[in-house]
């Protein structure tokens, strides 16, 4: 039994635990406010000067988040957001850290704590305004269509190519990247639209080889996210989107029907895609060489390079908060921010950051497994699968686990649009875990139905019932007049009649079959007795 549920009968009931999230989420900020101390102790071996002043405003706007969080969803789950507010604080004591690097220092510690308000601002809004999310299931293929037009926004005339990558648009003057909102937009898509044809889609289709195989009917969904995650691989030049987006669909297919070939049918349909893109554009080339052979080419594959002389450099305990060089590795900031927490934190360091992204993504699944609602279940298993295939994929690559990709770390990497998509990510989560935690409401009926279950069962023998108050021939129910069964006239017994009445036994059957058989009469009280 979980530490977090107690067991009522059939019924698991969460506990909601305020306090225990309280001193999580205290926990975890005190984690932050660590690295930013340390970093200048090390440094300038004192405080910073305006340390009071930014314990005010993160230890604020923490405690303003748990409270609105907790007054509108009382009962979602008590660990999402404190270890949120664990990796967006690890997160910006390592900005913070690389831009003392610079002389002068730079302040992009202090942009990304702004993003990270707005994230917050809009993931609070979101938990006040969606009063029930099942209502997004009424339209899975609007918003297929919006997050589709987002995915593909980049190879519009508003795209941007940004370190090899067309993954931006630019909107006055602001950079923003379309995928990440994709991600939550699609993830309602695909919950809404599984969530009325998963039985079709587990059900039907042709037996081979030990699988069951989905209809040509039903490909038409993989089909379009295998050409737009193609799409997006060849013009985007994006690897980590094409197989997160592409990724997930399939993923929440085989969570919806539990059968493995739509998993060998998606690994198949990449796996072509990818080699097609491997043999006719050469940048997809140049990934996999720098993933297989990275020190051939120093100048080509310089990032990937500097991450693991880092990662040696900090070895397993790490060489401390400001003591390493993370500096040398281009874009430390943000695709390889992994890469700086490994060399000043150490594998251990780099391990528990791991840990905590696992925390969320099992949270998700726990929300996904105790939610009803076929919908729910799939939206929250789906934006934990997402979440992990993310972080999977830019971790990976990093530590040259897999090839390098586009994608963020999320809620560490600079940069506002990852910021903002993945609160509202967590507010969804969120919601949803409120929902599944919720006791269910006893009607009054099932209360008194309940109340009786405990009773003892009495059997009453034949004898007793002819000893009864006077009772009448039983009047046919509702449902044999319905069926057309032969009507009954009542019939009233005096009780010094039912007295002498033989023990009651059925009718003998009929010598011939096709003759029906005689009618009985049931006895039953007269009304009022």
């Amino acid at each position: 039994m979980s530490a977090t549920a107690v067991s009522t009968g059939d019924a698991v009931v969460h506990r909601r635990r305020p306090v225990i999230g309280l001193l999580l989420l205290v926990l975890a900020q005190v984690i932050g406010a660590a690295g930013y101390v340390l970093t200048h102790l090390d440094i300038d071996g004192r405080l910073p000067s305006g340390w009071p002043v930014v314990f005010l405003a993160w230890f604020g706007v923490g405690l303003a988040t748990y409270v609105l969080v907790r007054w509108r969803l009382p009962h979602a789950d008590p660990v999402l957001l404190p270890a949120t507010f664990l990796l967006v604080g690890v997160g910006l004591g390592m900005i913070h850290r690389i831009d003392l690097i610079a002389e002068p220092a730079r302040h992009d510690a202090e942009t990304q704590f702004v993003w990270l308000l707005l994230g917050i601002v809009t993931a609070v809004a979101l938990v006040f305004l969606v009063k029930d999310y099942r209502l997004l299931r009424r339209f899975p293929y609007v918003l297929f269509l919006a997050g589709l037009v987002l995915l593909l926004l980049p190879l519009s005339p508003l795209g941007v190519e940004l370190n090899g990558s067309r993954i931006w648009i630019r909107l006055l003057g602001y950079s923003f990247q379309p995928a990440e909102v994709a991600k939550l937009v699609l993830s309602l898509a695909f919950a809404g639209y599984l969530a009325d044809t998963k039985d079709v889609l587990a059900m039907a289709g042709p037996r081979v080889l030990g699988f069951t195989l989905p209809r040509a009917r039903d490909l038409g969904p993989i089909a379009v996210m295998w050409v737009a995650s193609l799409l997006v691989l060849i013009y985007q030049k994006d690897l980590g989107t094409s197989m997160l987006f592409f990724g997930l669909f399939v993923a929440m297919v085989y969570v919806a029907t539990g059968r493995g070939s739509w998993v060998v049918l998606g690994a198949l349909l990449f796996a072509a895609g990818g080699w097609f893109a491997y043999q006719k554009f050469a940048y997809v080339g140049v990934r996999v060489s720098s993933w297989l052979h990275p020190f051939s080419d120093y100048d080509k594959n310089y990032q990937v390079i500097q991450a693991q002389f880092g990662f040696a450099y900090g070895g397993l305990l790490g060489r401390g908060w400001g003591l390493g060089r993370p500096g040398l590795t281009p874009l430390a900031k943000s695709d390889f921010i992994t890469a700086a927490i490994g060399e000043e934190l150490g594998i251990v360091g780099l391990v528990a950051v791991i840990l905590v992204y696992g925390i969320i993504v099992a949270r998700g699944l726990r929300t996904a497994l105790s939610c009803t609602q076929p919908f729910g279940k799939l939206l929250s298993a789906g934006l934990s699968l997402v979440f992990a295939l993310q972080v999977f994929a830019i971790i990976g690559g990093v530590t040259r686990l897999l090839p390098l990709t586009g994608l963020t770390t999320p809620f560490m990497s600079q940069g506002g649009s990852s910021m903002v998509a993945n609160w509202l990510v967590v507010a969804v989560m969120l919601v949803v875990s409120n929902d599944a935690r919720r006791p269910a409401v006893v009607r009054e009926s099932e209360a008194d139905v309940a109340s009786l279950s405990a009773d003892a069962t009495q059997v009453i023998s034949v004898p007793q019932l002819r000893r009864s108050a006077p009772r009448t021939a039983a009047t046919p129910s509702a449902v044999e007049e319905e069926q057309g069964a032969p009507s009954a006239q009542t019939v009233v017994v005096p009780e010094d009649e039912m007295e002498a009445t033989a023990p009651f036994r059925l009718p003998d059957a009929p010598p011939n079959p096709s003759q029906p058989p005689q009618q009985s009469q049931r006895f039953q009280p007269e009304e009022g007795q």
